[in-house]
Formats: structure tokens, C-alpha cells, sequence
């Protein structure tokens, strides 16, 4: 009997682990993109019906969390979104340049 129960504890764990979405990297790009070209949108509702190609609600909200915590995006108090990212090409050559001292 303890294997079968075990087997079923498996079997259910292994679903769960099955239905995590994760987005696909061509997917971020987009989401990326559409933020960084108009710098604002006042929702995530906005930006959801803003993207050129349709793309889950749920996966959008893992998209922003991972923009936020990469310090790409953040919110204001409204809840819009902001691009905060310094995609200037000469700081990234003075980041490439620079050494930090030790």
C-alpha cells in the first residue's frame, strides 16, 4: 500500500511542476520593447492590449516581476508602469571601459 501512496504523491507533484509557465525569451524581448519604445503605461491593462502579439495575463505578470527586479521597470503610486532602464549606448561603453577598484 505505501507505494501506491507514494506513487500518487509523486503523481500529483509532478503536475504541479508541469503547469509553471515559464515565458519564452522571445516573449520578454517583445514585452521589453513595447515598454522601453513609449517609456509609460498607466496599467498593466494597457500594456497587456498594447503588445503586437497576444500573450497570457498571467505570463505578463511574470514578465513585469522579472523587468522589476532587474531594475528595468518600476511603478508609481497610480500603478503605472515606467522604463527605467539606461539603454544609452555610451553609458554601456563607459560600464565596458570602466574597472572597479578593489
Amino acid at each position: 500500500m505505501s507505494k501506491v501512496v507514494l506513487q500518487k504523491r509523486y503523481r500529483k507533484h509532478s503536475s504541479r511542476t508541469a503547469s509553471a509557465h515559464m515565458p519564452r525569451l522571445d516573449t520578454i524581448e517583445m514585452v521589453e520593447e513595447t515598454i522601453s519604445v513609449k517609456k509609460e503605461f498607466s496599467s498593466k491593462n494597457r500594456l497587456w492590449r498594447a503588445l503586437p502579439k497576444q500573450v497570457q495575463y498571467h505570463t505578463l505578470l511574470t514578465i513585469l516581476n522579472y523587468l522589476e527586479k532587474s531594475n528595468k521597470i518600476m511603478y508609481d503610486k497610480e500603478g503605472s508602469i515606467l522604463w527605467i532602464f539606461e539603454d544609452n549606448p555610451k553609458i554601456k561603453k563607459l560600464r565596458r571601459e570602466s574597472t572597479i577598484l578593489r
